[in-house]
């Protein structure tokens, strides 16, 4: 069974990265999104083990001891971190695995495994604010701290493999496939899932 990648996905709060993955997931076969642990209490509409998995603070802190995780990080007074055990099962499973972390995690990521890393961009600073305001759950105190966090964020885009423009949602949705369809077409990943072709068109057992 060939390997699947693994795909870091970052970007500025309101450039539309959780809109594109979970249209990219629909869309795709064998993409799936790596769920994170995290310390901060569950939301009426959240599902344990889909949007997140929720533990305590001394469990969390216990899988840190572990080393249980690719990655981790302390936001305000919750924490939150990818277990590394269901990242490399779902790879070996030959499924593909997106990280959605920001350039922190990234960094950590990098460290401990092979991986392609996309940043997606707003089209303008504008549209970025606006999209912020349009969402309704904010004042403008909060509007203000997540601009000043997207610059901040923005800053490491050339730390990724691949730059994207969320300006025509279909248009990125399809950069984004094709990012994945063009891994998955590369030689030493067809070579795997080809082998009984190969062999047959070359005369040679498998």
């Amino acid at each position: 069974m060939t390997q699947g990648t693994l795909y870091i996905i970052s970007a500025p709060s309101g450039a539309g990265k959780t809109s594109l993955v979970k249209q990219l997931i629909a869309e795709m076969t064998d993409v799936v999104v790596s769920v994170s642990h995290t310390t901060r209490p569950r939301r009426a509409v959240e599902v344990e083990g889909v949007d997140y998995h929720f533990v305590s603070v001394d469990a969390f802190k216990a899988m840190i001891a572990e080393q249980a995780f690719l990655e981790y990080a302390q936001v305000f007074d919750n924490f939150y971190g990818t277990a590394q055990k269901t990242v490399e099962a779902n790879l070996a499973a030959g499924q593909d695995v997106i990280l959605e972390i920001d350039w922190q995690g990234a960094q950590q990521v990098r460290k401990m495994m092979p991986c392609q890393s996309i940043f997606i961009l707003p089209p303008s600073i504008e549209v970025l604010q606006q999209r912020l305001q349009n969402r309704g759950q904010d004042d403008k105190a909060v509007i203000a701290r997540r601009m000043r966090d997207a610059v901040s964020e923005m800053r490491h885009y050339a730390e990724y493999d691949y730059l994207l423009v969320n300006d025509d949602f279909q248009q990125a949705l399809a950069e984004l496939k094709s990012i994945i369809t063009a891994s998955r077409l590369q030689r030493t990943s067809q070579q795997q899932r080809l082998k009984g072709l190969l062999a047959e068109l070359l005369g040679e057992s498998v």
